[in-house]
C-alpha cells in the first residue's frame, strides 16, 4: 500500500502565528521521524508584533506543548486578565466588563439571567458587573487563581494573558527548534507553481537557494506572500461595517499598578488599548482615518499614556476582512495572511490556534482532498463570521451620541445574522447557539448589559420566588463576591510573589 503521508512542511514567516504553527506541527509530527517541518524567514522584514491580549484558550495551547505557564509568564513579561473593561463606549464615563466567566448563578433551577432581567427591569438589581467575581476583582485591581468549584457556586472564572509578542515569538522559536524544527533564515523571492496543478513546488530564496515542500502553511502577514501573491485566492472586504483601518502602537514605561484586565477606552474615531506587562506597557489606538487624521491619532496617543514613551509611535495600516479561503490547493493561511479582525476582543491569537486545529482535525495526505479543504474552508469562514458579527455588536450598540464616527457607526447597516441575534435576545432573552460559535451567552450578555439592552421577555418561573426572597438572595451574592475581593492580593503582589518576570524593566534611557 502506498504511503500518503506527507514528508515536508514549509511554513513562511515567523512572528506568533508562525512560530505557534512550527510548535504545534513538530509536537505532533515530531515523532514520527517521517515528516521534515521548516520555518523560513527573514531577520530583514518585522512582524506586526502587537498581539499582547489573549483569551484563556491560549493557556490550553501552552498545556498541549506541555510548557510551564509560571516560566513562560516570567520570560515573556506577562500579567494576568480577567477581563476586558469598555470605558466610554456607553457614553462618556461609563464603565463595564466583559469577563471570563459566567454572570451570578441559578437559582431554584432558573438561569441567573432571568431573576437579574426581572429585578433589573424593577429598578432592584445592580449592574450585572457586581454578581460577577472576575468583574469585581478586575475593577479592584485584583487578581486570584480560580477555585475549582466542579461547576458549582459563583466563584468559577476563568483568566487569560498579556505577554510581550515579540519575547513569545522567541520562547516559541527556541521550543519549536529544540523539538527539531529546521529554521532557514532568508527572503522569500518567489513561489514555483507546479504547470499542470497550480500547487506551488518551491520556494526561491535569496543568495539562489531553494527550499521545496508538499504543504505550504503561510505566516507572511497581511501580504499573505503565497495565499494570495502566488494563488490569488481573494480577499473580502468587511470595513462596510468594521470602518476602522489604522492602529498606532506605542510602548511606554509602566508608572502605576498593573491592571488586571486590558482597557479598551472609546475615542474620537475609534478606541484605545491599554496592555499592562511587568516590564512596560503596551498602548495603541485603532482608529478610521476618514475620521482622524494620523498626526491627530499620534498626538492623542503619546497624551493619554501613562509614562515615558520607550519607541516612536508605529503606524499599522489595516483592511478588516477575510480571505476567501484558508485553504487553497497546497497552502494553508494562519494570522494575518488568513484575515484581520481589530483587536477589541483579542481574538487574533485565538484564530491562529483555531485555524491549527482545523488543519489537525483534517490533515492531508499526498493525495489531493478538494471536499475535505472545502470542509474546512467553510467551518472557518462560519467561525470568522460568528467573532466578527460579535465585534460589530459592540459599534451598533454604542452610546456616544454626537459624535460623527460613532453616529455613523451606529446607525449602519449589519449583517443579517446579527441583526437576529439582537432581536431574538430584545424579544425572548435568549441567545443564538450552533457549534461554530466562539463567544458564550455570557459574553453576548455582557455587551448587552452593558450597553443598556434589556429583553422585554424572562422566564416565568422567576416569579415562582417571592420578591423579597430574590432581593436577599441577590444581597447575599454581592456580599460573598465583596469578602472574596477584599481577601484577594492585588494584581501587583499576586506577580511578585509568584511570577516576576526575569525579562528586564525598560526605560525611556535604555530603550
Amino acid at each position: 500500500m502506498a504511503d500518503n503521508r506527507l514528508k515536508s512542511i514549509v511554513i513562511v514567516g515567523g512572528g506568533t502565528a508562525g512560530w505557534m504553527a512550527a510548535a504545534t506541527l513538530i509536537d505532533r509530527f515530531g515523532a514520527n521521524r517521517h515528516t521534515r517541518i521548516s520555518l523560513v524567514e527573514s531577520a530583514d522584514i518585522g512582524t506586526v508584533g502587537v498581539g499582547e491580549a489573549t483569551v484563556p484558550h491560549f493557556r490550553e495551547f501552552l498545556k498541549r506543548l506541555r510548557v510551564n505557564e509560571i516560566d513562560f509568564v516570567k520570560r515573556t513579561g506577562a500579567t494576568f486578565k480577567l477581563a476586558i473593561g469598555f470605558e466610554g463606549w456607553a457614553g462618556e464615563g461609563t464603565q463595564f466588563f466583559h469577563p471570563f466567566s459566567e454572570h451570578g448563578m441559578p437559582l431554584l433551577g432558573t438561569s441567573f439571567q432571568h431573576h437579574w432581567v426581572k429585578l433589573r427591569q424593577l429598578g432592584l438589581a445592580d449592574p450585572i458587573d457586581r454578581y460577577v467575581l472576575s468583574s469585581e476583582l478586575a475593577r479592584a485591581g485584583k487578581f486570584a487563581v480560580p477555585r475549582d468549584t466542579g461547576g458549582k457556586g459563583m466563584l468559577l472564572f476563568n483568566y487569560a494573558l498579556h505577554f510581550d509578542a515579540t519575547l513569545v515569538a522567541r520562547y516559541l522559536k527556541s521550543w519549536s527548534m529544540t523539538a527539531g524544527v529546521k529554521h532557514v533564515e532568508g527572503r522569500v523571492l518567489r513561489s514555483r507553481l507546479h504547470s499542470e496543478t497550480g500547487y506551488i513546488e518551491a520556494l526561491e530564496l535569496d543568495g539562489g537557494r531553494e527550499l521545496t515542500g508538499e504543504l505550504f502553511i503561510d505566516c507572511s502577514g497581511f501580504r499573505g506572500l503565497l495565499i494570495e501573491e502566488a494563488l490569488e485566492t481573494g480577499y473580502e472586504d468587511w470595513t462596510h461595517w468594521l470602518p476602522c483601518d489604522r492602529a498606532i502602537a506605542m510602548p511606554c514605561e509602566s508608572r502605576l499598578p498593573p491592571t488586571s484586565y486590558t482597557r479598551s477606552i472609546a475615542s474620537k474615531a475609534g478606541w484605545q488599548w491599554r496592555i499592562p506587562l511587568q516590564h512596560r506597557v503596551g498602548n495603541g489606538y485603532v482608529f478610521c482615518s476618514r475620521h482622524l487624521s494620523e498626526d491627530e491619532a499620534s498626538a492623542t496617543l503619546r497624551a493619554g499614556v501613562e509614562g515615558p514613551a520607550l519607541a516612536e509611535p508605529r503606524l499599522l495600516p489595516f483592511k478588516t476582512g477575510i480571505r476567501k479561503k484558508i485553504w487553497n490547493r497546497n497552502v494553508f493561511c494562519l494570522g494575518l495572511a488568513s484575515g484581520f479582525l481589530e483587536p477589541l476582543e483579542s481574538t487574533s491569537i485565538y484564530l491562529v490556534q483555531r485555524g491549527l486545529q482545523y488543519l489537525l482535525g483534517s490533515f492531508p495526505q499526498a493525495v489531493p482532498n478538494p471536499g475535505m479543504q472545502e470542509n474546512v474552508n467553510r467551518r472557518n469562514r462560519e467561525h470568522w463570521d460568528h467573532i466578527r458579527d460579535f465585534i460589530v455588536l459592540h459599534y451598533k450598540l454604542n452610546k456616544r451620541e454626537g459624535e460623527p464616527f460613532w453616529d455613523e457607526c451606529r446607525n449602519m447597516a449589519i449583517p443579517d445574522s446579527l441583526m437576529e441575534s439582537i432581536s431574538l435576545f430584545r424579544d425572548t432573552g435568549r441567545f443564538t447557539k450552533d457549534a461554530t460559535e466562539f463567544f458564550r451567552p455570557s459574553s453576548w450578555l455582557s455587551m448587552y448589559a452593558g450597553f443598556g439592552i434589556l429583553p422585554r421577555y424572562y422566564s416565568p418561573f422567576v416569579d415562582d420566588v417571592p420578591e423579597s426572597q430574590l432581593i436577599r438572595e441577590f444581597e447575599n451574592m454581592v456580599a460573598g463576591i465583596k469578602s472574596a475581593v477584599d481577601s484577594a492580593p492585588t494584581h501587583e503582589e499576586f506577580i511578585r510573589a509568584n511570577c516576576p518576570t526575569a525579562v528586564p524593566v525598560r526605560t525611556a534611557a535604555n530603550a
